[in-house]
Order: C-alpha cells, then structure tokens, then sequence
C-alpha cells in the first residue's frame, strides 16, 4: 500500500477546504504534524425570529372585533351557528359520560381519577368550537362585551347575541342528550354516571352557583383568549386544554355544558325535574358566566389595553 506525502496531504486538505466553504493554507510543520489555519472571520446567515403569539394587547382587539363581526351577523345565521357549537359541546359531554361511566370500580375506589379523566376529556368540546368558528353563550359573553366596552357595538346587540346563542346552544345540546339516549350510548354505566351527576349540580344554592359560574366562564374565556393569542395548531390546543380542564376538575359551573348534562341527567333516569334544573342551576350559573364575560374579561382587559384605560384603537 502506497504511503501518502505531505503533497498528497496538503492537497487533500486544500480540496477539503474549498468543498466545505473554508480557506486552508498550510502552516509550519509541527514534527511529521501539517496544522492548518482557517479564516479569522465568517459570515453567519442571520435569523429572523418570529413570535408564535399575538401580544396580549392585540389579541384583545381580535377578540373586541370578533364581537363586532358577531354582530352583523343574521339571526338565521347566528342560531345555526349556536346550534352548531352546542352539538360540539353534546358531542365532547357523551364521550365524557361513556368514558367516565364505564370505569368500574375505579369511581369506588379512586374518585379523583375519574374526575381527572373527565377533565382531561372535556376540552374537545372547545378544540371543535374554536376549530370551527362556531359559537357559545359563554365566548359571546366575553366578545361582545369587549367590542361593547370599546364602542364598537351597542347594547341591544350585545343582548341579541345572547340570547339566540343560548337558544341555539340549547337546542345543540339537549338534541344530543336525545340522540344518546335514542340510540343506546348513554346506556349502562354512562346512563348511571349521568343520573347521579344531575342532582349534584343542583345543590350549594343560589350564590354558590353564581360564584362557581363566574370563575368557570373566566377561565373558559381566557381558554378562547389564549387560542386565539396562539398562531399554530400546538399552541391553540394547550391554550384550550389547560384552563378547560382546570375548571372541570375544580367543579366549576359551565351553563351550555350542562345545558348537556342536565338533560341527559333526566333522559337518564335521574330525580331531578327540568325545574330545579333551571332554578338551582341554569339560572345562576348562567348569570354568572354573563358577569365574568363581560366584566373579568371585557372590561378587564379594555381597562388595560383599551377605551376604559384610555387606549382605544380604531
């Protein structure tokens, strides 16, 4: 086998040098060791960083424009719209119920991990809401205050908006409880679960319920705020995974979730009557997720980044 010469080695190196980019010179020999010397200086492509999120102040605005944009919207389309994110919210309530109620034993002898489960569950009824563009009492409390407080809208169409998104909620909702029921899946377990999930909404009274429906709808309107702050898909999820499941295991009150469970809760077999489940529930949990809509969100935030803090944008 031929050796190599230190030619053969500075000109290997030399090739080496102009493949990669680099000038190599050779230098003096160390011994039998060529040492060699690169170019004291380099050109280093820059990088343009680009954030993942809007900043807090803009991401209010959206929402306030949002409101505004809800706003003109008809009322035929409104309430499909409703209807339509009341179904999302039927459709992640069943998966909780099949799911939860089907654990066995577990509900006996670890409670807690049931409600984990559940918690964990229940924000895919927001991924598909927020996914989707369709509309929730609870949001609307939030967006339409905001565009309210920054002048963009007036108060009739505030309470128009409310009031078709509930009823289109409702009508999503306990039109999935019925397709449950109609076709065996809240059955079993699942129907078990839901019965005996009734009656312990409606307990506490009056001003616990208001209290644990303004804390929920302040964190399901910071969900829909983060989601909206994010720009990629990753970001949305975690955005709406950790403050919804948040709630739902601290057992806060949500009045279009349970405009799910407490009819499923009757169709089920519970004890419950519709008429406790709207004055020991809906009522107070409803005004409640209105008060945080619209003063713990709207105006919260328009106090730091808008009209009610002195800095309004057109």
């Amino acid at each position: 086998m031929a050796t190599s010469t230190p030619k053969t080695v500075l000109s290997s190196l030399a090739l080496f040098g102009v493949a990669s980019g680099l000038m190599v010179t050779p230098a003096p020999r160390l011994g039998n060791v060529v040492r060699a010397t690169f170019p004291r200086t380099a050109t280093i492509k820059s990088v343009t960083a680009s954030s993942m999120v809007e900043t807090p102040a803009d991401t209010y605005h959206m929402i306030a424009n949002k409101g505004e944009a809800l706003s003109k919207m008809s009322v035929a389309k409104t309430l499909h719209s409703s209807i339509m994110g009341g179904l999302q919210v039927g459709l992640g309530g069943l998966l909780c119920l099949t799911v939860c109620g089907n654990m066995g034993g577990v509900a006996m002898s670890n409670p807690g991990l049931v409600k984990f489960t559940f918690a964990a569950l229940f924000p895919v009824c927001l991924v598909l809401v927020v996914g989707s563009g369709t509309q929730l009492y609870t949001g609307n409390t939030a967006s339409m205050m905001s565009a309210y407080w920054e002048k963009k809208v007036k108060l009739p169409d505030v309470l128009k908006s409310w009031v078709i998104s509930f009823i289109g909620n409702f009508i999503g909702c306990a039109g999935l409880a019925f397709v449950g029921a109609y076709t065996g899946i809240l059955s079993g377990g699942a129907a078990t679960f839901a019965a005996a999930l009734g009656p312990a909404k409606c307990g506490g009274g009056f001003g616990r319920q208001l209290v644990k429906g303004i804390l929920c709808n302040y964190l399901v309107c910071m969900a829909i705020f983060l989601a909206t702050q994010a720009r990629d898909m990753m970001g949305k999820y975690i955005g709406i995974a950790v403050p919804i499941s948040t709630f739902v295991a601290t057992g806060y009150e949500h009045s279009v979730a349970n405009l799910f469970l407490l009819p499923a809760a009757i169709l089920a077999g519970s004890s419950l009557t519709v008429g406790e489940a709207i004055v020991k529930n809906l009522i107070p949990v409803t005004i409640g997720n209105a008060i945080a809509g619209a003063l713990l969100i709207g105006a919260s935030f328009s106090y730091s980044y808008g009209a009610l803090g002195g800095t309004p944008r057109d």
